[in-house]
Order: C-alpha cells, then sequence, then structure tokens
C-alpha cells in the first residue's frame, strides 16, 4: 500500500511508514482495519515491527495523530500560508493571498490529500470514545491552530487564538461536508473558484 505522505524519493523512516501506512488503512477500511499485523503486511515489514516500535493500539493511533499534524502542516507550508508572509519571504502577509493559499489547501485535501482526510475524521472520533487517546489527540490538533493563529496575529487580528480556532473549525466542517456529508457524494469536482471564495468569506469572518 502506497503511503498517502509520500511526496519524495527519500526513504522514510520505519516509524513515519508505519504512521503512514495505518493512516491508509483506516482511510481503505476504517478502524477495524486497523491492526498492528495489517501495518506490518502493508508496508512490507516483519512481522512484530509495528508492535515494537508502537505496542498498544492506542500508541498506533496516537502516533497516527501526529503524523497526519505534521502533513497538515506540511501542505500548509507548500501554499505559503506562513506567519513570515504569504510570499515565504518574511514579509506582512496580504489577506488576499492568505486566501489563496487557503483555497489551494482546500483543494488538495478535497482531491489527493482526500483519504488522508478522511482518517483524519474517522480517527478524530476514536479520541471522542476513548479517553487514553485525548491527550495525543489535543496535542496533535494544536499544531494547525497555533499556525493559523501565527497568521491572522500577522493580519492584524486583535484576538488570533480565538479566530484561529474559529477558521480551523470551519475548514475542518467544509471538509467533513465535502468529503463525508449526505451530499457528499452528490457534489461536483472541487472547484478551486469556489473553494477561494469560500476561504475569503472565512478569513474575512475569522478577522471580522
Amino acid at each position: 500500500m502506497s503511503s498517502p505522505a509520500d511526496r519524495s524519493t527519500a526513504r522514510p523512516d520505519r516509524r513515519t511508514l508505519i504512521a503512514d501506512t495505518a493512516i491508509g488503512l483506516v482511510a481503505a477500511a476504517g478502524l477495524r482495519g486497523l491492526t498492528h499485523r495489517a501495518v506490518d503486511a502493508a508496508a512490507g515489514l516483519p512481522a512484530g515491527s509495528t508492535s515494537y516500535y508502537l505496542r498498544t493500539r492506542t500508541a498506533l493511533i496516537g502516533a497516527c495523530y501526529q503524523r497526519l499534524a505534521e502533513l497538515d502542516v506540511e501542505d500548509i507550508d507548500r501554499t505559503s500560508l506562513t506567519a513570515g508572509g504569504a510570499d515565504g519571504r518574511g514579509g506582512v502577509p496580504d489577506r488576499e493571498a492568505v486566501a489563496a493559499a487557503m483555497a489551494a489547501a482546500l483543494h488538495r485535501w478535497l482531491t489527493e490529500g482526500r483519504a488522508r482526510q478522511l482518517a483524519r475524521f474517522e480517527l478524530s472520533l476514536e479520541a471522542a470514545r476513548n479517553p487514553e487517546l485525548e491527550a495525543d489527540f489535543h496535542r496533535a490538533g494544536e499544531v494547525p491552530r497555533a499556525k493559523a493563529a501565527e497568521v491572522l496575529a500577522a493580519l492584524g487580528a486583535p484576538r488570533p487564538r480565538e479566530a484561529a480556532e474559529l477558521l480551523v473549525a470551519w475548514m475542518d466542517g467544509l471538509l467533513y461536508d465535502r468529503l463525508a456529508g449526505a451530499l457528499a457524494r452528490s457534489r461536483p469536482e472541487p472547484d478551486p473558484a469556489e473553494l477561494a471564495d469560500a476561504s475569503r468569506r472565512m478569513l474575512d469572518a475569522a478577522l471580522a
């Protein structure tokens, strides 16, 4: 099974390979498909490798949370949605450029990153049911919110942390609706222009 995160020719370390493979299994078969043995087989690892690094199912899911947060931030950085300026050169970010970067990230997550986002939603429900996963899930969720708060602060938001929480929630809501909502299967392919308009509206509301 190919990794949902593989975008380079570099060979991932074993923990990363395990987490990427686990995310792919959850995307394909839900949590019922996530076992240590299944990860070993899908990753082409010797039997027992996953349990050596991540002994329990809780630890395995926690590693998925951490990896999902890393990948989301990589996507955000790839679209230049950074606190150092939307142009990536350290200047003050431009609101229109930030909205365009948001739209680009959303488009990526609705297309080539679709499976990863479905896995993220599936895994988030597990954290709601299992108190042992709460800390790992919370730490992972802090990463994109902190990144968004930096950008919003640079754009002049008076309460960037509160604004970031709203912005991330709205983006998550849009992703869920388009990927798993009641009308998801009947919707047309993601439209970059529509996503750009939605991103401007979300950003304007977060900064209002």
